[in-house]
């Protein structure tokens, strides 16, 4: 059952028709009170309940206008009653606001059992529907799907799609693996580097932190005997994806040492690592599952911190090479 209380039944045809047709056990409510809900949901006695959304509900029981925090609470926990007594699955859309948090009160994370993000770039096709919270399971998983006129699609290969149109032979790209949850992905780490004509060198980063960016330049700058103080810099991770975790730190540091030299990496290498402040490349997770990724989307060689390598088992058909310091690393662009 999806109770809708944005759209009316005439929208949601309209809708609807555009990517498919209803089918049999599909029912839509259109309301916004929540005792008429309740009275529809134990007459029909639905698997599913999808209430779109809890912003717009409201209780009578509640004397506030609905979208206010007292509501959201109150109505939020009359519907966890209504699936924990019944045992229906209820699925909850909340809105987000400009900040990237839920709107209404925190709470609302803390009442329920699962929490999932449906994020997305307005100019991007794909969007990621990411786990931040999971009782029954891990969270950080992350799904990947592609808008299309038939509707979201499922992309079976994240790597692989945010692989395609990668430049050859062109200096200042290198891909890197990340972990998301227990998924590796692989991206497409872009740097520009050239000299600045101002007296302060522009640095800029999409898809990444920026005051990471700027540590990395100072440590190649101090560990790796490049000279980019009087460099501008732009970073960017390539299909709009932003990745945070420390393991692109030397995907980043290869991508920048290869535009200040304009020289290519070869296309078919991969790294990851962690990146210190001493310039050692330091150890990550989850090494054997990432290299196991790289092998399957037919890369041939893997540079990798030199101590995640022990506890790895053998993996054929892939060249590993260990790295203790970014030295080492940037030495393999020739």
């Amino acid at each position: 059952m999806y109770i809708s209380g944005e759209e009316s039944l005439q929208q949601i045809k309209m809708r609807a028709q555009r990517i498919g047709e209803f089918s049999d056990r599909l029912q839509i409510f259109c309301d916004t009170s929540l005792e008429r809900i309740e009275q529809v949901i134990e007459r029909e006695k639905p698997q599913v309940v999808i209430v779109d959304s809890i912003q717009t509900m409201y209780s009578e029981q509640v004397g506030s206008a609905p979208g206010s925090v007292s509501q959201v609470r109150e109505t939020t926990a009359r519907l966890l009653q209504i699936a924990k007594g019944r045992d229906i699955t209820v699925f909850i859309v909340g809105h987000v606001t400009k900040e990237g948090v839920v709107a209404g009160p925190r709470v609302l994370e803390h009442m329920v059992d699962t929490v999932l993000y449906f994020e997305g770039d307005r100019h991007a096709s794909y969007r990621i529907l990411r786990g931040v919270k999971n009782r029954f399971g891990s969270t950080n998983e992350i799904g990947v799907f592609e808008m299309r006129e038939e509707g979201l699609l499922e992309v079976k290969n994240p790597s692989e799609f945010m692989l395609n149109g990668k430049p050859q032979g062109a200096s200042g790209s290198i891909v890197a693996c990340s972990m998301e949850g227990t998924r590796p992905i692989l991206v497409e780490i872009q740097a520009l580097v050239c000299h600045s004509n101002f007296g302060l060198p522009r640095r800029t980063a999409a898809g990444t932190d920026l005051n990471r960016v700027n540590l990395l330049m100072a440590v190649l700058e101090k560990r790796g005997g490049l000279s980019l103080s009087s460099c501008d810099a732009y970073v960017n991770i390539a299909g709009g994806i932003r990745m945070n975790e420390p393991a692109i730190d030397l995907g980043i540091v290869m991508a920048l040492a290869s535009s200040f030299r304009d020289k290519a990496v070869d296309e078919k290498i991969i790294c990851f690592g962690e990146v210190g402040l001493s310039g050692e490349v330091r150890a990550v997770n989850m090494a054997q599952q990432r290299v196991s990724e790289a092998k399957k989307l037919g890369f041939t060689t893997c540079i990798l911190p030199k101590v995640s390598i022990s506890g790895m088992t053998d993996v054929k058909g892939i060249k590993i090479i260990g790295v203790e310091n970014i030295r080492e690393a940037i030495g393999w662009i020739r």
